[in-house]
């Protein structure tokens, strides 16, 4: 029997608009591929590395330290070799009080630092440390029990320098609409980058940024000097940066050949907050801000990635100057319209309808699978996150074009020493800047001789024998 008509026009179309071949299509299937089929590094039988080798590193600037409470003792639970926490000077002696009253209260170290600075409140913590591995953590996250085995298993590979987990964000089910609507942003954001960091390190191993919400690695990388001086130190344009500071431990990475994991296990996933008002925006801005100084850096100043993790390159370092979904998706829409002009008017509607579908009910969804399978009722926020995935793009030019904006602008306190996230490097000492060269330099003298065979006056001749017995080499006193 022959092909119905309708066959025979789907088939006409996949012959004329070889939809099969096309990039985008392809690409979209391999990230799905590689996110279904990832799999996380197994518990060896005998761990080379267990709690007790874990020193657990939390920098706050809370307001209100009972609410770390719960936090805290997920932490704790996990049984690390000791956990120490990194505060301002005002606020030491209330985060200490708070730490007697936690479960092993022996393993808990409080410090503090002059200024509300992650960067610094890491520094200072790092030194104390006597384990081999150390886990830095945000104030806000909520461990499983079972995390440490998890995230202690890749590190049975000598390479291995840096272990992520997967994330979730913790739900607000009894909130307003509005609180409704930006908590499922922030758990589809998270979502999303679950499932690009897993695809990613399945092809090369690669990731943009290795999250700070819970990290973990090997100490002798991060008690290094050169990673403290390079932490402390990190520059963008004029100016010293104290921001970013997990996007310079992922480049410290890659830049000095360390291999970095994702565990995508339930067993290991951690739950985080993130803003559910207005505030959420800040966040966004802050981020966009974050992926674009640091995916430049990565491309275009160090460009270790290009060798090492060329699909993760492409994928996510590239992705930062080219999604800006607000301006492509109606491009592509019009570029498959103008690419089939000539054609019967019912084919090229029907292949427009059929873009239409792979873009919004493919593309737009297929990241957000598993936030849809363990909450079904999420569907109805999916206009919501197309919609703003277009305001975005706007977040994105805006952060752009204020990237020495260092500032937090969701969270109390988190602002106070923002002057000092973003400082300009101190001007080079004149002391050992070199000096501009004189009239009556020994070399000049010497020069103008040769050139000028007049014989010399008794003064100028009796100056340059004075001048060359005295004209020792520097090296002469070092020897």
């Amino acid at each position: 029997m022959g092909m119905d008509i309708p066959s025979q026009l789907w088939a006409s179309v996949l012959r004329k608009f070889d939809f099969w071949n096309s990039a985008s299509f392809w690409w979209v299937v391999f990230c799905v591929l590689c996110h279904w089929f990832y799999k996380s590094k197994a518990i060896p039988n005998k761990p080379t590395f267990t709690a007790d080798d874990v020193t657990v590193i939390i920098p706050t600037i809370h307001n209100v330290f009972e609410e770390l409470r719960p936090s805290l003792e997920s932490i704790l639970a996990c049984r690390p070799h000791q956990l120490i926490l990194v505060t301002t000077s005002d606020k030491h002696e209330a985060l200490k009080k708070l730490a007697e009253t936690l479960p092993a209260p022996d393993s808990i170290r409080v410090m503090y630092t002059a200024v509300a600075n992650k960067r610094l409140q890491v520094c200072e913590a790092l030194p104390e440390v006597k384990t081999a591995i150390t886990i830095m953590a945000d104030d806000d996250v909520t461990w499983p029990s079972t995390l440490m085995p998890w995230i202690l298993a890749p590190f049975e590979d000598p390479k291995m320098g840096g272990v992520g987990t997967c994330q979730r964000v913790r739900r607000e089910p009894d909130g307003s609409l509005s609180t409704k609507i930006f908590n499922w942003l922030g758990a589809a954001y998270i979502e999303r980058r679950n499932f690009e960091i897993s695809a990613t390190h399945n092809i090369d191993g690669g990731t943009s940024c290795m999250s700070g919400r819970t990290g973990a690695y090997r100490s002798e990388i991060l008690t290094s000097h050169d990673f403290l001086e390079g932490f402390k130190t990190e520059r963008w344009r004029d100016y010293i940066l104290n921001a970013d500071d997990d996007n310079f431990v992922t480049r410290w990475l890659v830049s000095h050949q360390w291999l970095t994991w994702i565990q995508y296990e339930r067993e290991c996933e951690i739950e985080t907050t993130l803003e559910n008002g207005i505030k959420f925006l800040y966040q966004c801005s802050r981020w966009a801000r974050s992926n674009w100084r640091s995916n430049w850096t990565s491309i275009a100043r160090e460009k270790y990635v290009w060798s090492q993790q060329p699909w993760c390159t492409y994928a996510l370092h590239i992705a930062t100057f080219t999604s800006l979904a607000f301006l492509f998706d109606p491009l592509i829409i019009y570029a498959l319209w103008w690419g089939t002009e000539g054609w019967e008017l019912q084919t090229r509607q029907r292949l427009f309808w059929a873009q239409i579908i792979f873009v919004f009910g493919f593309t737009k969804v297929v990241k957000l699978v598993g936030l849809f399978r363990r909450h079904p009722s999420d569907i109805v926020y999916l206009p919501v996150s197309v919609i703003f995935g277009y305001f975005h793009g706007l977040i994105k030019l805006y952060a752009l074009m204020t990237l020495n904006m260092t500032s937090w602008g969701s969270r109390p306190d988190g602002d106070t020493n923002d002057n000092q996230r973003m400082s300009l490097r101190p001007r080079r000492s004149d002391s050992i800047a070199t000096p501009r060269p004189r009239s009556d330099d020994l070399d000049r003298l010497l020069a103008h001789r040769k050139r000028s065979p007049a014989v010399a006056s008794p003064e100028k001749e009796a100056l340059i024998k004075h001048d060359r017995a005295f004209a020792v080499p520097l090296c002469t006193g070092l020897q």
